[in-house]
């Protein structure tokens, strides 16, 4: 099925095309005057419809988070807005269209995995190495995590975004560790654990969601829970209490600050450096997702119109200058 590029689509283009419905919002403007907006989106990104006004709302009565329709509409501009404006929209039977087709993906995870294993391949302790084999070399628990997506809505949210995410805090934080003298092992570990809660925390069988106990405990207290309950399930365990602690330390404290979910704050010099360079990774990710969406900018404005959430409620500036290079290549071919 031929993916529709909802980020680019124009205002006044026309749509017939299945989507997942991503949200289902009820909001009031006073007596008398709630209306419904639908949150539509597939692979490529995600769209608002027209509100849907007074009894107008029975047209969507029924229609919940994670269904997929059939929607029939036309791409239109509210206060500088896009929004799909719907005239049909029918239910799909569970099935007919692949989830794969409409839920966001980072590609092929290979890549990733092949790093990350040579990396844990040359993990110097045997003891450490052998920790990290109790999750990394079992295929059920692998398959897992190179589907999860390291987030719902906000950095690396698509299928294989914890693979990719993790491949990205460990390549981050191991460049820290060597130059500030950590343990570059260590580090690693931490950027291999530091998420695995996320596995029990979300859902992607449909729109990316939060699991029950997701929302009850979060993802840094389900790892730290998930890494005990597997290393104390193994006869013998590959590690010491104290080495086991030590790792349990980074998984509980990598968001840094109580109020940003950290059951403790960072206390090693490996935590310290596995909390920035998990922050580094989500924020880096935020930012290249927030100037290459059109959805933040008015025509060419090269400054969001809007404050944007995953960047902590910062504008985004989208201006890019080739500092010469173009008139460099251009010199060097001529005189070539």
């Amino acid at each position: 099925m031929a993916i529709l590029d909802l980020k680019n689509l124009a205002v006044g283009a026309r749509v017939q095309h299945p989507f997942l419905v991503l949200d289902v919002q009820t909001r009031s403007y006073g007596a008398d005057k709630d209306c419904t907006i639908l949150t539509l989106g597939n692979a490529s990104g995600r769209i608002e419809s027209a509100p849907f006004w007074g009894a107008d709302q029975q047209r969507v009565a029924g229609i919940t988070k994670g269904l997929v329709a059939q929607v029939i509409g036309e791409v239109t501009d509210f206060r500088g807005k896009r929004q799909l404006t719907i005239t049909s929209l029918r239910v799909l039977p569970a099935g007919q269209v692949d989830l794969a087709d409409l839920l966001p993906s980072v590609g092929d995870v290979e890549p990733y995995w092949r790093k990350l294993d040579e990396w844990r391949q040359a993990v110097r302790g045997p003891r450490l190495r052998d920790t990290l084999a109790l999750f990394f070399g079992d295929d059920g628990f692998r398959q897992r995590f190179e589907q999860c997506p390291a987030s719902p809505s906000g950095h690396h949210a698509a299928l294989g975004g914890l693979v990719k995410h993790v491949l990205e805090v460990a390549a981050i934080g191991r460049t820290i560790a060597k130059v500030s003298g950590g343990d570059e092992d260590l580090v690693l570990a931490g950027a291999l654990l530091h998420d695995i809660g996320k596995l029990d925390c979300y859902r992607w069988d449909g729109a990316f969601d939060y699991t029950d106990h997701g929302r009850l405990f979060g993802h840094v207290v389900m790892g730290a829970l998930m890494f005990d309950r597997t290393l104390r399930a193994a006869a013998p365990m590959p590690c010491t209490e104290d080495e086991a602690a030590l790792i349990q330390h980074l998984i509980l404290s990598h968001h840094g600050q109580l109020e940003f979910g950290a059951a403790v704050p960072p206390m090693t010099l490996e935590a310290e450096i596995l909390h920035y360079a998990d922050n580094a990774s989500a924020k880096s990710a935020s930012m290249a997702d927030a100037v290459t969406d059109p959805e933040n900018f008015t025509d060419d404005a090269l400054v969001s119109s809007r404050t944007i959430w995953q960047l902590d409620r910062r504008r985004a500036y989208r201006g890019k200058f080739d500092w010469g290079v173009e008139v460099d290549a251009r010199r060097e071919t001529r005189d070539a």
